[in-house]
């Protein structure tokens, strides 16, 4: 049996960056029985999809609104706090209302006190719902294209699994819901990843850069890091490098892209981790500081993480360098 089957409507609240592409995903793939609720604090996104999708996507008054006429509920939200905020402790929170049997989906990416704190209060509250932390990999690229990784806080044993995989394969890759192991765990893997992400936008562009000024083409140098032990998706998809990826938020004015702030925050989160951990995070802080840097300076706050290239005084114009190449 379809999970969807006796699903009538799909709440979604944060209609940003992420957000808003992944509620037009959902408002042309779901099933003609579904509809879908939308919210956000700013209401221009919301207005503009109910006046694209007449008839499939309302509008809701607030939090509370959404999720008293949604069986499912998304959310996709800057922080821990606003998080909480919308679930727990915001004026028309989400939990204000009977949420006996739902589905509740956190794809934000935040700290794992507040994921834990949401779900704890779900659960005494009302027991029959189900709170997950989902966070996302993909970036706003993989929010249109509807190729998103999900880092899933369950088990690959729970029993909602099914139906988490039958409503987030609309806005994701069918093959990339990953259950990382409960409550939380969602949160931890995304955090670890995006800090391996964080940190090779730096460490690529420090790399092109100084193979640059060594007199090697980027495109060439690119598929040298392709085939040797340096090998990583930034340099490969996402190259900081203007022209080297067409299809590279670097080779549009970095945009669209990962912003720089929310580079920042994830970092942040992973540096918090690491203390909580009593790991020796030996980078993080640094890398920390470079993009808290970056995202206080007008010329970079609205631009791509990988515009940490930029930012380091690199070169942009090569190609004068390699007219024949």
């Amino acid at each position: 049996m379809d999970p969807l089957q006796n699903i009538t409507s799909v709440g979604l609240i944060g209609l940003g960056a992420m957000g808003l592409p992944m509620a037009i995903n959902l408002a042309q793939k779901l099933p003609a029985h579904i509809t879908l609720q939308v919210y956000d604090v700013f209401p221009a996104a919301a207005n503009a999809l109910c006046t694209k999708y007449p008839g499939k996507v309302h509008q809701a008054a607030n939090p509370a609104d959404l999720a008293s006429k949604s069986s499912i509920i998304l959310t996709m939200l800057p922080g821990g706090s606003d998080v909480h905020s919308v679930f727990v402790s915001g004026p028309n929170a989400i939990s204000s209302v009977d949420l006996a049997d739902k589905l509740l989906l956190d794809c934000s990416t935040i700290d794992t006190t507040n994921t834990l704190a949401v779900k704890a209060h779900i659960s005494t509250h009302s027991p029959s719902a189900s709170f997950y932390d989902a966070p996302v990999s993909g970036g706003s690229i993989g929010a249109e294209r509807a190729t998103l990784t999900f880092y899933l806080g369950c088990h690959a044993s729970d029993p909602n699994l099914p139906l988490i995989t039958a409503i987030l394969r609309y806005v994701g890759n069918e093959k990339a819901f990953i259950p990382c192991g409960g409550p939380s765990m969602g949160c931890v893997a995304k955090t670890s990843n995006n800090y391996i992400s964080g940190l090779l936008g730096i460490i690529v562009s420090e790399a092109m850069d100084m193979g640059i000024r060594g007199g090697i083409d980027p495109r060439l140098l690119a598929e040298v890091i392709k085939s040797g032990g340096g090998q990583n998706t930034v340099a490969e998809r996402w190259n900081p490098v203007p022209g080297v990826v067409p299809t590279a938020p670097s080779s549009h004015g970095y945009k669209p892209g990962f912003k720089v702030g929310l580079m920042r925050k994830d970092i942040g989160l992973a540096v918090e981790l690491a203390r909580k951990g009593g790991c020796r995070n030996l980078f993080g802080q640094q890398a920390h500081d470079v993009f808290a840097k970056m995202e206080g300076m007008d010329e970079f706050r609205e631009l791509d993480s990988k515009a940490v290239y930029r930012y380091l005084g690199g070169i942009e114009d090569w190609q004068k360098m390699f007219p024949d190449a």
